[in-house]
């Protein structure tokens, strides 16, 4: 798993996920998004497009801290995103990165974990202290990516990790486990 995000210029900090760290983000409300954009496929400079506009988010968002680290979610095996979706039953989940001085997230990281192929993402990061969710998906007609404020503050999101922690809907006791910590832990705070 470290080769393929060195090349998409992102190193992995082992054991580093904050214990407070949301373990997933479902059901926000809309007015909780708070920037975005999207990028045609025709567009002939799309991974340079995609690259420029995720950095410029996710330096005005406040999703990379001051060591520029913030959280991956990746599954849990060594998958590909397309591989991951054709195994919906497991979950993913974050690992803490470092964005290097070289990166590309859009092509060389969408070629492996972080999607389908270059220009084609499929991702899910959180900053640090939970402030900040950023989102990169593929649709019909091109990439969107967008920012959702304070996802663990969501009431939408509270209530999906509710159910998730009743419900076994993913077959994955693990995650189910970590879902329920979390929530307890909050409720303590």
């Amino acid at each position: 798993m470290l080769r393929p995000l060195l090349r998409a210029g992102l190193e992995v900090i082992p054991d580093a996920v904050p214990a407070s760290a949301i373990p997933h983000v479902l059901g926000y409300e809309r007015e909780r998004n708070f920037g975005g954009f999207f990028v045609e496929y025709k567009d002939p400079r799309l991974v340079e497009r995609l690259n420029e506009g995720w950095y410029d988010l996710a330096m005005s968002a406040g999703l990379l801290d001051e060591n520029r680290e913030f959280l991956l979610m990746l599954p849990r095996g060594t998958w590909t995103a397309a591989e991951a979706r054709r195994l919906r039953h497991k979950m993913h989940v974050w690992h803490r990165v470092r964005l290097l001085d070289r990166w590309d997230i859009m092509g060389a990281g969408a070629a492996t974990f972080l999607g389908m192929r270059g220009g084609h993402p499929g991702f899910a990061m959180l900053a640090l202290d939970n402030s900040v969710w950023l989102m990169a998906d593929t649709y019909e007609s091109g990439v969107g990516v967008y920012a959702v404020r304070d996802p663990a503050r969501s009431p939408g999101v509270l209530r999906n990790l509710e159910w998730l922690a009743r419900e076994d809907v993913y077959k994955d006791r693990e995650f189910r486990r970590e879902v329920t910590a979390w929530l307890e832990q909050r409720q303590q705070h």
